[in-house]
């Protein structure tokens, strides 16, 4: 049976409320032309050419459509729809379990239309998953008014916020603890200075929540496989069951510590994963062994929705699927 026909530049038809059926939305927070225009010939703070991709990762992309330049953009854009590819599978999981579409907005796509994070994207939206892809080099930072916007869409009950500021790595000036870093997480389509995340960050900072996004980290597996090291997870403290039937996320080379910066009670770290500490970083020689992976900040004084926070690889087929997985997608897009 062949797929449904796909359809491009149309304007987004909002969802009707429909009681128990929540409303998912997907905002990528990048500049898509800012990112795909990169110059190439700088090593630092771009994604990788999908010609880049399939050097490393060969034959894994030479079988159409990806290794025809005809059928697929061999250059930055190419990355960039690979992640679009990715997120089918959760896009088609969350779609059957609610009975509604899963919109996906940029904040300026293709096309060169800017989107910023308003009512057009919130007011029909009842979850909404916030991926921090932008590289902090290009610039993109939270106007007051998309704030406030945010910040209305949390006063409604059973909202919820999913944030997924991306991995920050080589931040440090040191070259050497650059190195130490790349050799840590072992991905040669990761340079040695890949910071992301300005707007999620502007976001978390607006909201005044105590929450940083840090390194790029290496989860450790379970020998012989390519599945991580399950999760320390807080039962006790998940009264909401964000983890229930959850026991590991997929494996990915370098993901974000999601380090909170107060003393507080208000963020209840769920899961921790622990990190292959065989592989030296600067975060495990000042006595780390696990990284947080999930976060919760549940409902408090004005803001009646629930925030969280993972990373944007939990919810692409890029990395690997599996019931965990795929349990985890089920239980917030159909949390009531």
């Amino acid at each position: 049976m062949t797929s449904p026909a796909r359809t491009y530049n149309q304007l987004h038809v909002p969802r009707p409320y429909t009681p128990g059926k929540r409303r998912i939305s997907m905002y990528v927070s990048w500049s898509y032309p800012a990112e795909s225009n990169r110059d190439i010939t700088v090593m630092d703070n771009r994604f990788s050419t999908m010609t880049e991709v399939r050097r490393v990762t060969w034959p894994a992309y030479e079988s159409a459509p990806y290794g025809d330049p005809l059928q697929f953009s061999q250059g930055i854009s190419g990355s960039l729809e690979l992640f679009f590819r990715a997120w089918e599978p959760f896009q088609a999981l969350a779609g059957e379990a609610t009975g509604h579409p899963v919109a996906v907005f940029q904040r300026v796509d293709q096309a060169g239309y800017c989107l910023p994070l308003d009512g057009r994207v919130l007011d029909d939206t009842d979850t909404l998953f916030l991926f921090g892809l932008d590289h902090v080099i290009t610039g993109q930072e939270p106007e007051p008014a998309e704030i406030e916007a945010l910040e209305a869409f949390l006063a409604r009950e059973g909202s919820c916020l999913v944030l997924g500021p991306h991995h920050d790595v080589g931040a440090s000036d040191d070259l050497k603890v650059r190195a130490l870093e790349n050799a840590h997480h072992g991905d040669p389509l990761v340079p040695r200075q890949q910071r992301f995340g300005t707007y999620t960050r502007g976001l978390i900072k607006g909201l005044g929540l105590p929450v940083e996004n840090r390194y790029g980290l290496r989860p450790a597996l379970i020998a012989g496989t390519r599945r991580p090291v399950p999760l320390s997870i807080d039962r006790d403290a998940d009264s909401r069951g964000w983890l229930t039937g959850v026991d590991a996320f997929n494996f990915h080379m370098h993901l974000p510590h999601y380090a909170v910066t107060e003393q507080t009670d208000a963020v209840r770290v769920l899961g921790r994963q622990p990190i292959d500490v065989s592989k030296p970083h600067p975060f495990i020689k000042a006595g780390s062994h696990e990284f947080n992976a999930f976060l919760w900040v549940p409902p408090a004084g004005k803001r009646a929705g629930d925030i969280l926070f993972v990373d944007s690889t939990v919810f692409s087929t890029l990395f690997g699927v599996d019931e965990s997985v795929a349990r985890f997608w089920r239980n917030i897009v159909t949390a009531t």
